[in-house]
């Protein structure tokens, strides 16, 4: 039997967090939560819906992953895959299982959910996001030849490929990041098209201009980092 854990970094999803984790499939192993220094009951209501909690006071997304890859690390038992998805209940966790399923069967090592335009609910992605993931698609289609054409953040990674990329970036860049490393290590990758609706609550990244514009310079500093090397 393949294991499963769901890593789901959250900060300020009281009202989305139950939802997220009530519509993950049964078959997961464990749903681990990590409270991004949430300052309302999203810690509770994870717990309540029946989530490992983790705390990272340090405001920062990829800092709330690579807390779940520590917990993950420290378990006797490790999974054989790792799903990623945000808390604000945008992505459907139902669909987990189409993003697992070309790891177990086709061997894969990296499954992206792309929130195709037909797919999307209208106004669940912004114009920052959309530019910004069209940018950064194209500028690694001509620089690394690639094929990804969105920076989804409900994603599935063989778990000994997730640990060979050494992830690093602790806030926006993760997802770009470990794209990146993945061209750069020549992992096997699909696209695996998912439904996508509007967000609970106001985004902490396309819901502000800082916060836009913060994601933007992060996403095109690694992928020019990452064209000299």
């Amino acid at each position: 039997m393949t294991l499963i854990k769901v890593i789901i970094p959250a900060f300020n999803e009281e009202d989305s967090i139950g939802l997220v984790i009530k519509d993950i499939p049964n078959h997961v192993d464990e749903i681990i939560v990590v409270n991004n220094n949430s300052t309302d009951q999203t810690e509770a209501r994870a717990q309540e819906a029946g989530a490992v909690v983790l705390r990272e006071n340090r405001p920062g997304y990829g800092l709330a992953c690579l807390k779940g890859m520590q917990y993950i690390a420290a378990q006797e038992q490790k999974p054989d895959i790792v799903v990623f998805l945000d808390g604000d209940y945008s992505d459907y966790p139902e669909q987990l299982d189409e993003l697992v399923t070309p790891i177990i069967h086709e061997g894969i090592d990296f499954v992206i959910g792309a929130r195709v335009k037909r797919f999307r609910e209208s106004g669940s992605m912004t114009f920052p996001q959309r530019f910004g993931n069209w940018l950064a698609t194209t500028l690694m289609r001509w620089i690394f030849d690639s094929t990804f054409t969105d920076l989804g953040p409900f994603r599935a990674i063989k778990y000994d490929k997730l640990l060979a990329l050494n992830m690093q970036d602790q806030t926006y860049g993760w997802t770009v990041e470990m794209q990146l490393k993945a061209l750069k290590q020549k992992l096997s990758y699909v696209e695996i098209p998912v439904k996508y609706r509007n967000r609970i609550g106001v985004s902490k990244v396309s819901g502000t201009v800082k916060g836009a514009i913060f994601a933007g310079v992060k996403i095109l500093g690694w992928i020019f980092k990452y064209s000299f090397k």
